[in-house]
């Protein structure tokens, strides 16, 4: 994102740590606790007059996107209101706010203890998924079939925990389960209209935990135009207040029809701007940046193609002995092919860890079937080699 918005914007980094790889794209920085909006509203308002005016704020951080958004209307500049970027980022709040509101949605209950979880389970009927109420990435989300694995499954979720997120009270949460594949839905919203820009087909593995394991967007989804799902879309929007900004929202494809899994107040991860950029041309961080300082978005697609990801998982516990990327066997359609581990790091598989990847292959092709054809030589590309951890035994 910073890159993309260098391109276009003079950038000023707020953030709690001094800036690193950030820093070539950038005209200064301010030391500052990003999770607190007033000292976040100062430093932006201390920014020097010589840098220019200070056009908006945006949050490329999950973590931050609360504060920002204070900070943002504080400065009286674009932004939905804070509210609804804290409906988002509470899973709790958001179901109850679109139960309000009349959206479909999963029954979701919150719950402080694992008998708590245990009859919401039974009231509601297997299978559930149990889940952490503020995290994200399918961190800690897993499926439970009956009541011998809830207690098990509750314990799991409860001890998630992730740098800076509060984990208190009613903190995890028992959800009917939703049948169908799983899409989001990357959005601007200016004035309260959403116009959905890239829809990425999830893919997921490790059941019956909800690891993400790839994305594919085709710019000619016919998704992207189907009105039911154009309608789930506003409505939820409409009903939590959001306004200004992108968002990126996941549903499940029931055979009831489409139903919310969660919305967040920002661009989706695991690169899902990027290949909606490969696929459509438009960039969603040059759009991220109009909208936050109220310039009107470009929205006119260049190109029409399909990008993928796939992400790779080891088969089980290892340590990570090396990577290696071959890239002799790379083919015209495999766009990059990463590395992500190191000799030596330690890999767990849920419930002991989440998102434990070792390397990713990016293709572009001109259909869907094309793309995963080439999405399946990702092992063969990016070699692991590893020395499984005994505790696996």
């Amino acid at each position: 994102m910073v890159a993309g918005l260098h391109r276009r914007y003079r950038l000023w980094l707020l953030d709690s740590i001094a800036p690193t790889w950030q820093s070539p794209y950038l005209v200064g920085s301010t030391l500052v606790d990003t999770r607190d909006p007033v000292a976040l509203a100062e430093a932006a308002a201390g920014i020097p007059g010589q840098h220019g005016r200070l056009a908006g704020m945006l949050s490329y951080d999950e973590w931050s996107v609360e504060a920002t958004a204070q900070a943002a209307e504080r400065l009286k500049l674009v932004t939905s209101a804070p509210s609804a970027i804290t409906a988002c980022r509470d899973k709790a709040t958001t179901r109850a706010v679109l139960r309000a509101a009349g959206v479909p949605q999963p029954e979701s209950v919150p719950v402080s203890t694992v008998d708590d979880a245990q009859a919401a389970a039974e009231r509601l009927g297997y299978p559930v998924v149990v889940k952490a109420r503020r995290l994200a990435g399918s961190i800690g989300v897993v499926r439970v079939d009956n009541s011998e694995a809830l207690r098990q499954a509750y314990r799991n979720v409860d001890a998630v925990r992730f740098p800076g997120v509060v984990r208190d009270g009613s903190d995890v949460l028992v959800e009917q389960y939703l049948d169908g594949p799983e899409v989001s839905v990357d959005s601007v919203v200016v004035d309260g209209v959403v116009s959905p820009l890239v829809l990425a087909r999830k893919q997921i593995g490790m059941d019956p935990y909800f690891e993400e394991t790839g994305h594919v967007v085709d710019a000619a989804d016919p998704l992207l135009n189907d009105e039911t799902l154009r309608d789930h879309l506003s409505r939820v929007h409409a009903g939590l207040g959001i306004t200004h900004g992108m968002t990126h929202t996941e549903f499940r494809l029931t055979p009831q029809g489409p139903r919310l899994v969660e919305v967040n107040a920002r661009l989706g991860g695991d690169f899902i701007p990027y290949l909606g950029q490969l696929a459509t041309g438009i960039d969603l961080t040059a759009v991220a940046g109009a909208v936050a300082t109220g310039a009107a978005p470009d929205l006119t697609p260049t190109t029409r193609r399909v990008a993928a990801i796939r992400f790779l998982y080891p088969p089980h516990d290892c340590q990570v002995l090396d990577v290696t990327v071959h890239d002799a066997r790379m083919t015209p359609s495999m766009h990059a092919a990463v590395a992500t581990a190191t000799a030596g790091q330690e890999m767990a598989l849920p419930p002991r860890g989440y998102m434990s990847r070792y390397g990713h292959l990016i293709a572009v092709a001109d259909t869907v079937e094309q793309a995963r054809a080439v999405l399946d030589l990702a092992p063969h590309v990016i070699e692991l080699h590893h020395k499984r951890l005994e505790r696996e035994k």
